[in-house]
């Protein structure tokens, strides 16, 4: 649990009943309250985050234009032929 051993533990138990005494059942109360509140709040950034990221994927999506055809049949302009000569090999 969280890396320490059971003596660790067994240490960090004497420590708190030391100095919480006999406000220690409440104390405990209070911590898993506020840590059950940390991570709800945690959750509720966390969803935000990904939903501007969807958003934000979704609009890219959008936004993207559609691939450039590298076909040349359609400009007059450019070649339908590679413009380099023609190697013929000689006789």
């Amino acid at each position: 649990m969280f890396g320490l051993s059971p003596f660790e533990l067994a240490v960090i138990g004497v420590i708190a009943v030391v100095l919480f005494g006999g406000n220690l059942p409440e104390v405990a109360r209070k911590f898993g309250s506020t840590y059950s509140q940390f991570r709800r709040s945690l959750q509720d950034v966390q969803q935000q985050f990904r939903q501007v990221q969807d958003e934000a994927s979704r609009a890219m999506s959008m936004d993207t234009p559609p691939a450039k055809s590298t076909s040349y049949d359609d400009d007059e302009d450019e070649p339908n032929e590679p413009s380099a000569p023609k190697f013929t090999p000689p006789e």
